[in-house]
């Protein structure tokens, strides 16, 4: 016969599956709730264009992916080293799409840029062989650098002044095809033991290096999660900021899914007189691809 009362137990047990219940409804509501643009080419944003990055977006051949970014309508795509991609068959497709190349990585992770001991020599190598891949991509004036990760035993003054006289090196080559390098600071959440975080060490070694083809990429979800107040910062850097790439802080998807208002930024992008495809360096959230340019699509209208 029943007392009336319940146990503690069961009362907790009750609690947790109540409480799981209406999480999923939460998230169900939420779902429902997120009244997205329907339009057939998402890709085609109101304001900013973009260059969505086909290493994070998409899976597939490489060729693919590209046939994947137009039907979306993205005007431009960025992509990680070229050493592995046919570059003409690229260029082919870009054509037919009418697409361009906003950038590439023409010097990734490693020990050597910011080595004082180290030669320049593989470094201008790279960065002479990347010249003329960006020539034979459609619209590409400018490819990535990244300065690298510590040292043991080097401070990271000793280590910016290496990254410093490599780049100045490499100027001549920069300047003989008027292509742009752009270095990328990193954010020491997603790149701890990295040696160069933010923008005020990444400004004074543009500043040091005193060349208009050496900028940098401005990654706006490096910036965030190393310095925040990312508008405010924009403005004083604006004359350094050769690229600008995003994804929303923390979890790295689109705009729509973190703590940031990207229409806010979007806005402040074009204050500053930036015109340049903006970088989709992000990971669309559970692999919803449509999903993630629309949201985009979403953030860019005002």
């Amino acid at each position: 016969m029943s007392t009336g009362k319940v146990s503690r137990r069961a009362f907790l047990a009750g609690s947790v599956a109540l409480a799981g219940v209406t999480g999923l409804a939460d998230k169900s509501a939420r779902a429902a709730d997120e009244s997205l643009p329907q339009v057939a080419q998402p890709g085609r944003t109101p304001h900013t264009p973009f260059a969505v990055n086909i290493e994070m977006w998409f899976d597939g051949p490489f060729e693919q992916r590209i046939v994947k970014a137009a039907q979306l309508g993205f005007p431009a795509i960025e992509f990680w080293a070229y050493e592995k991609h046919d570059i003409d068959l690229m260029a082919q497709l870009l054509n037919e799409h009418k697409m361009t190349v906003s950038q590439f990585t023409a010097w990734g992770f490693g020990t050597e840029l910011n080595n004082p001991y180290a030669t320049a020599d593989n470094f201008m190598a790279a960065i002479e062989k990347s010249c003329q891949v960006a020539e034979n991509l459609p619209g590409c004036e400018m490819f990535c650098v990244v300065a690298g990760n510590d040292i043991e035993k080097l401070t990271r003054k000793e280590m910016h002044n290496a990254v410093i006289a490599k780049l100045r090196k490499a100027v001549p080559i920069l300047e003989k095809y008027r292509k742009t390098v752009i270095l990328e600071p990193m954010n020491p959440y997603n790149h701890p033991g990295h040696c160069l975080y933010g923008s005020p060490e990444s400004i004074a070694i543009c500043q040091a290096v005193g060349s208009p083809w050496v900028k940098l990429n401005w990654d706006l979800f490096h910036m965030q999660r190393t310095e925040g107040n990312l508008i405010d910062n924009m403005r004083r850097g604006k004359e350094f900021i050769g690229y600008l790439q995003l994804a929303d802080s923390p979890d790295r998807n689109e705009p729509g899914t973190g703590e940031l208002n990207y229409t806010r930024i979007f806005q402040a992008i074009h204050e500053i007189g930036y015109q340049l495809p903006v970088g989709l360096e992000c990971s669309p959230q559970d692999g919803n691809i449509e999903r993630a340019a629309r949201r985009i699509y979403a953030a860019d209208t005002w």
